[in-house]
């Protein structure tokens, strides 16, 4: 054997793994068996694996189920895990077995040949064995599980929810900035009543308000934990206390507040808790994109669009049109949706497909979710920081546009009457007149009448105009 390689064994014998890698035999398997899409578990997922086999084996010791030496030597191992020192150790791709086993096996070699160390002893002796003491009361089927809610509750909480109040506050400074600004509302992308441009942004900042309420409601179901029912929801092999004391201290590692599942057979089986927080991920990206979407239009132009707003200038926008500028953190921020929406379709594929007493898609589940919360989480500061902060209102073409929007004939119908009002409109139209101009010359107002009927200010104000007129 070459002196790069060492001798490994598991149940189904000898392999030769690098001599340098903390992982084992089972580790070594899976790189060969499953070299599907390169992609390997991020920061988020190994150290929430960290997570669980550090409480896993205080609980163990507390209990008297694992040596104390031992146990020791395993706890320094799953913080070097947890503090990102061995994320080059975890390498085997997301496609890979659906309960995960072999992710789970990873994080078990790893931490066992790292604890050998501790112990003076070398790796691949055993002195320190993946499954009797790493692994010791738990299942692949319940530790993956557990480790997905750790580390998608912790992608929410420290990343998305986060990113998503600066964007919501980033809008609602802007919508106290454009407070003052009247311009055209539209609605089947035609002429409309007036608005304000802060009306608009308060609309866009509750949208975002309301995204992070959704993502806070699904925070109860991914606060239980699978961890305790091992291979199908019954515990066997598990000391009765372990799930609480494990939840307890998966709880003080991480400062957020875990329980045991309420059903451990519902926990292994089914992932409907990710399948929820999904679907908020997916509904407050669709609110990403709806915004994105709107801002592109309205700074259309600048010349011959609707040009109300002035983007930023963050890049040329053409290679070959000089001067070009494109709303390109925006449309980045669409893109950003479309993969969050794929991405939710696999997820709730994933979700229903439990069969009996376990769900097989654990890993693409995980490795999806946190996907779609590091997009979310970048994209929403990014919007808000190189895109809405920056951008400006067009105050002179936005007045422009007011002045001659037929829409402002509305106004017109508490004292005219409807068809007297669209009489106005469609002359204004032929003519090429405003509005006030037509109203006034047909008699329908005076001069005085018309500058409180149809102020387009108090057209943004609840309200019937004329009463006063």
């Amino acid at each position: 054997m070459s002196e790069r390689y060492r001798t490994e064994r598991d149940s189904l014998g000898a392999m030769e793994v690098p001599a340098e890698a903390y992982w084992g035999a089972q580790t070594q398997r899976a790189v060969e068996n499953f070299p599907i899409s390169g992609i390997t578990f991020g920061r988020r997922f190994i150290r929430a694996l960290g997570v669980v086999k550090l409480a896993a084996v205080r609980t163990n010791v507390e209990l008297g189920l694992v040596d104390a030496t031992v146990g020791a030597a395993i706890e320094t191992a799953a913080e070097a895990v947890i503090a990102g020192e061995l994320d080059d150790q975890f390498v085997v791709d997301v496609f890979q077995t659906g309960s995960g086993t072999s992710s789970n096996m990873n994080a078990n070699e790893v931490i066992a040949n790292r604890a050998a160390e501790e112990l003076g002893e070398s790796r691949g002796e055993r002195s320190v064995h993946p499954n009797d003491h790493v692994n010791y009361g738990q299942s692949s089927n319940d530790v993956v599980p557990t480790a997905m809610h750790i580390a998608v509750r912790e992608a929410v909480w420290d990343d998305v929810i986060p990113a998503l109040r600066h964007l919501r506050d980033t809008l609602r400074s802007r919508a106290e900035e454009f407070d003052t600004v009247v311009k055209t509302g539209r609605t089947h992308l035609q002429d409309a009543t007036p608005i304000t441009l802060g009306q608009e942004f308060t609309g866009y900042a509750t949208q975002i308000a309301h995204g992070v309420d959704r993502l806070e409601a699904t925070d109860p179901h991914l606060a239980e934990l699978a961890l305790g029912g091992t291979a199908v929801g019954t515990g066997l092999n598990t000391h009765p206390e372990f799930p609480t004391r494990a939840a307890t201290a998966i709880s003080a590692i991480t400062e957020l507040e875990f329980t045991p599942a309420e059903s451990h057979f519902e926990a292994m089986a089914a992932h409907d808790a990710m399948a929820e927080v999904h679907g908020a991920l997916r509904t407050v990206a669709g609110s990403l994109h709806k915004i994105a979407n709107d801002l592109r239009l309205l700074a259309s132009g600048p010349r011959n669009g609707m040009g109300e707003i002035d983007q930023p200038e963050n890049q040329p926008g053409s290679s070959i049109m000089p001067g070009k500028i494109n709303p390109v953190v925006a449309e980045a921020v669409n893109q950003v949706h479309a993969a969050i929406l794929g991405n939710d379709v696999t997820v709730a594929t994933g979700a229903a497909g439990g069969q009996l007493e376990l769900n097989l898609f654990k890993p693409v589940i995980a490795h999806r979710t946190l996907e779609s919360c590091g997009l979310l989480s970048r994209g929403a500061q990014v919007f808000a920081d190189r895109f809405i902060a920056r951008l400006d209102a067009d105050t002179d073409q936005i007045a422009a546009q007011v002045e001659q929007s037929m829409a402002l004939a509305t106004a017109l119908n508490p004292s005219i009457g409807y068809d007297a009002a669209a009489a106005v409109a469609k002359e204004a139209t032929s003519t090429g007149r405003s509005i006030r101009e037509v109203a006034i010359a047909q008699g329908h107002l005076t001069p005085e009448q018309a500058d409180l009927v149809l102020d387009p200010r108090r057209m943004t104000e609840r309200g019937i105009l004329g009463d006063d007129a």
